[in-house]
C-alpha cells in the first residue's frame, strides 16, 4: 500500500524513552488490557493510515495518543484462522484451523486468555467468536453465532442459552463490554477484555442513523479497479470481482420484485429481523435509490463504478459506527480512571479490498488483504509515541499480552512480543521476513491455496493445489503489486534467496507443505482430495 501510507506521523519516528519506574509501577498495579478486533477493517478506510477515503477520529485518537504500526500484517487472511492465530500465538498449521469450511476450533488447546487466568487476571470476550467451538478461558463471554446479525442478533450466552437483543450489533457490543467493565467484573482484580466487533463484515448494513451519510461523496477509484491480471493467473481465477461477483440484491441492497438473484431470499432474512421503525428507516433511504437505479439500468462501465460507489459508501457508514463506539470505550475507560493503566489495541482480523485490482474481500497474500490495521493507547508509564516501522503479525499479540502481564510465554508460542518495540527499543535481531499460509480452496471466491514470504522489500508466493504457479513482486518499486517478476533471470539470486528463507520458515513453524513438484505433493494437495483435510484439520 503506498499514498504517501503513513500520512499522520510520517515514517518510522520511534521515540526511544521508558519509564524508568515502569517495574515497581507495575508490581503494585498491573496493566488491564482490551483488545478491540473488527472484522475486513483495511487501513484504506481507517484515516490516520489513509486520509483519502473517511474520517475516523476515535480510532486515530488511540493512534495520536499511542503507537501506530506502520508495517503490520495477517499470517492467514481469512477470518476464523485469523482469530485462531491471534488466541494462540501460532501459525494455522500449528493452531490446527486452517480455514472456515472444514475446521472447528479446538477450544482445549492453549491459549492466551488462559494463560492470562493462571497469572490472575479476569478475561472475557464479548461479539463474534467465530470458531465454532464455544470459548474457553474466559470468565465472561457472550458472543454471536456465526457471523452474527447487524440488526437484533441473537447471542450466545455462558448458559449455553441464545437470547435476541433489540438494536444494532455495533451499539450492543460496546454496551456489553462497557457493563462488563463497570458491573460484572471484579475490580480488584486486573482484567483482559476482548471486545470482537461482526463491522465491518459484508454485507455492510449500515445503523439506521447513519443511512445518509456518504452519499454526496465520490470515492476515488483505484488505479487499478480494472485490472487484467496479466501474468498472475491465480489472481485471474478468483470470484471476488465487484462487476462480476457482487450481488445487487445481497451486497448493494437493490432488493425490487421481479428481479432475481441467488442471494435474495438470504437478504431478505436480514430485513426481516428488523423492528417496524428500523424497517422503515430502511426502506425510506433505499427505496428512492432503488427506484432510480432500475430506471437508469446502468450498463457496462457505468455500472461498474455505480457498484463501487454503492460499497464505498456503505461500508464507510459502517465504520462511522465502529469509530462512534470506539470513542464510548475510550471515554469511558478515561472516565473511570482506567485508561492511564491499560493497554488499548485496535486491529482487525485481516485488510480487505476497496476496489483495488477490481475486488472486494481478502484471502490473497497481496498487500490490502495480508496487512491489517495496528494501533495501540500505551499505559502512562510507556512514553513511546508515533510510528512503529518493523515487521509484526498477528502471532505476535499473544507473547505480547503475556509478557505485559508478568506471565511466562510458552516455548511453542511461534509470535514475538512486541513489548520491546512498546519501550521504544528497536532489536538488531527482529524479525527480517513474515511467512504467510492460506488453505480454504476451493470455496467462496475461488482463491487457490498458497504460502509466501514478505521482506521490507520483496514478497514471492507460491499457488498450489491444482496450479503451479509463482509470483515475485518489488514492493518498494511496486506497491500495487501489478508486474510479477518470477522468471526474469536478473531476479533470480533473490528468488534463491527467498526460497531459503522460505524454507527457514516453514521448518521454523513446523508447515508441512514445501514448495517442490514431486508427483507425491501433488497427490496430496489435488482438489477435494480428503488427504489435505485428515492432514490439517486434527
Amino acid at each position: 500500500m503506498n499514498h504517501s501510507l503513513y500520512p499522520l506521523f510520517g515514517i518510522a519516528t520511534v521515540a526511544s524513552m521508558f519509564s524508568a519506574c515502569q517495574q515497581s509501577d507495575k508490581a503494585s498495579k498491573p496493566y488491564n488490557i482490551v483488545y478491540i478486533m473488527t472484522d475486513d477493517h483495511t487501513a484504506q478506510m481507517m484515516s490516520c493510515y489513509d486520509t483519502r477515503n473517511i474520517e475516523t477520529p476515535n480510532l486515530d485518537r488511540i493512534a495520536r495518543d499511542g503507537v501506530r504500526f506502520t508495517n503490520s500484517f495477517v499470517a492467514n487472511s481469512l477470518s476464523g484462522p485469523s482469530r485462531a492465530c491471534m488466541l494462540t500465538g501460532k501459525h494455522s498449521c500449528a493452531n490446527k484451523f486452517y480455514d472456515n469450511t472444514t475446521c472447528v476450533f479446538d477450544s482445549a488447546q492453549q491459549t492466551f486468555p488462559k494463560l492470562l487466568q493462571k497469572a490472575g487476571y479476569q478475561t472475557a470476550v464479548v461479539g463474534k467468536w467465530h470458531l465454532e467451538s464455544l470459548p474457553s478461558g474466559f470468565d465472561y463471554w457472550e458472543v454471536v453465532p456465526g457471523q452474527g446479525d447487524y440488526y437484533n442478533p441473537n447471542f450466545i450466552t455462558q448458559n449455553n442459552d441464545t437470547i435476541q437483543k433489540e438494536g444494532y450489533i455495533t451499539n450492543i457490543i460496546t454496551d456489553d463490554a462497557i457493563d462488563w467493565m463497570e458491573n460484572k467484573r471484579d475490580k480488584g482484580k486486573p482484567f483482559c477484555l476482548l471486545i470482537h466487533h461482526k463491522a465491518i463484515h459484508r454485507n455492510w448494513m449500515t445503523d439506521t442513523c447513519n443511512l445518509h451519510l456518504y452519499e454526496d461523496k465520490e470515492f476515488p477509484l483505484p488505479n487499478n479497479f480494472y485490472d487484467d491480471y496479466e501474468n498472475r493467473l491465480a489472481a485471474a481465477s478468483q470470484e471476488m470481482s465487484i462487476v462480476k461477483d457482487m450481488d445487487l440484491i445481497y451486497d448493494l441492497k437493490m432488493l425490487k420484485e421481479g428481479k432475481d438473484s441467488r442471494l435474495k431470499t438470504l437478504y431478505e432474512s436480514f430485513l426481516g429481523r428488523m423492528n417496524p421503525a428500523q424497517r422503515k428507516a430502511w426502506d425510506d433511504f433505499y427505496n428512492p435509490i432503488i427506484e432510480d437505479f432500475y430506471r437508469k439500468n446502468p450498463q457496462g462501465k457505468e455500472l461498474a463504478e455505480w457498484k463501487f460507489q454503492r460499497y464505498m459508501r456503505d461500508y464507510a457508514k459502517v465504520v462511522k459506527s465502529l469509530d462512534d463506539n470506539v470513542g464510548r470505550v475510550l471515554d469511558y475507560l478515561e472516565a473511570n480512571g482506567l485508561l492511564d493503566n491499560t493497554l488499548v489495541v485496535y486491529t482487525s482480523d485481516q485488510g480487505f479490498y476497496m476496489g483495488e485490482h477490481g475486488w472486494f474481500d481478502k484471502r490473497f497474500m497481496y498487500e490490502e488483504s495480508m496487512r491489517t490495521p495496528l494501533v495501540m493507547h500505551l499505559p502512562s508509564d510507556f512514553k513511546t509515541r508515533g510510528d512503529i516501522p518493523q515487521l509484526v503479525q498477528n502471532i505476535d499479540y499473544a507473547p505480547t499480552f503475556l509478557e505485559l502481564a508478568g506471565a511466562p510465554i510458552p516455548n511453542d508460542i511461534q509470535g514475538v512480543s512486541l513489548l520491546p518495540l512498546l519501550k521504544g527499543e528497536k532489536p538488531a535481531d527482529w524479525r527480517k521476513a513474515l511467512y504467510y499460509h492460506f488453505y480454504e480452496y476451493p470455496a467462496e471466491h475461488m482463491v487457490k491455496r498458497h504460502y509466501g514470504i514478505r521482506t521490507e522489500r520483496y514478497k514471492l508466493i507460491h499457488f498450489y493445489n491444482d496450479i503451479d504457479v509463482w509470483e515475485l513482486y518489488d514492493i518498494q518499486n511496486d506497491p500495487t503489486e501489478m508486474n510479477n517478476l518470477y522468471g526474469q533471470s536478473e531476479y533470480d539470486s533473490i528468488v534463491t534467496e527467498l526460497k531459503a528463507n522460505m524454507l527457514e520458515l516453514q521448518e521454523q513453524y513446523n508447515d508441512p507443505v514445501r514448495f517442490s513438484t514431486e508427483k507425491e505433493d501433488q497427490r496430496i494437495f489435488q482438489v477435494g482430495n480428503p488427504i489435505i483435510y485428515q492432514a490439517y484439520c486434527v
